[in-house]
């Protein structure tokens, strides 16, 4: 299944991985319990996706919590079912000022609802991804700080494989030393 949503493209470059790079051990970029990426491989959830093979990475965001959309659904229905209820009866004539404000404030309510839900219960950040062919669903998380660590270690594993293989993380690499 493909992703429908808007979506975030990530920089994508083909490249060859050098022998040197296969020869030098695993170095991990992001491991936390389920989720590892090394400089060979991205782990999550058992399932193992070589770097070399990962391509066309893309950001998503997951379909909206299910129990917020069948709550605003039903609110809505019941409302309106109100309003067609009072309707036939004929009783809107008869009914005081409060009333026909507090049926207005009850419009609102499944608004409401929507609002609240999406803030509880935002959607799933997701990381797409060609492996083997396909496209697949690589990883997928509610928090946007750990998306956004596994997301950037995997970029550093696809640019670190491009290179020809990483010995040691890059950042402790000093690309200016002043002269003394």
């Amino acid at each position: 299944m493909e992703p429908t949503r808007p979506t975030v493209h990530l920089p994508d470059l083909s490249f060859e991985v050098s022998e040197a790079a296969r020869a030098r051990p695993p170095v991990d970029l992001y491991r936390q319990p389920g989720v590892r990426v090394t400089s060979e491989a991205f782990i999550v959830a058992g399932r193992r996706f070589t770097i070399a093979e990962l391509t066309q990475l893309t950001t998503a965001r997951g379909p909206h919590d299910r129990l917020t959309l069948r709550a605003v659904a039903v609110t809505a229905a019941v409302l309106v079912g109100i309003g067609i209820a009072l309707g036939y009866t004929g009783d809107l004539y008869r009914l005081p000022a409060a009333t026909y404000a507090g049926l207005g404030l009850a419009a609102f309510v499944p608004v409401g609802l929507a609002v609240v839900g999406h803030r509880w219960r935002p959607p799933a950040y997701e990381l797409w991804g060609r492996y083997q062919g396909s496209m697949v669903l690589l990883f997928s998380s509610d928090h946007e700080r750990q998306f956004g660590q596994v997301t950037r270690a995997l970029i550093r594993a696809r640019e670190a494989t491009r290179l020809g293989g990483l010995a040691y993380p890059l950042a402790s690499d000093t690309p200016y030393e002043p002269m003394s």
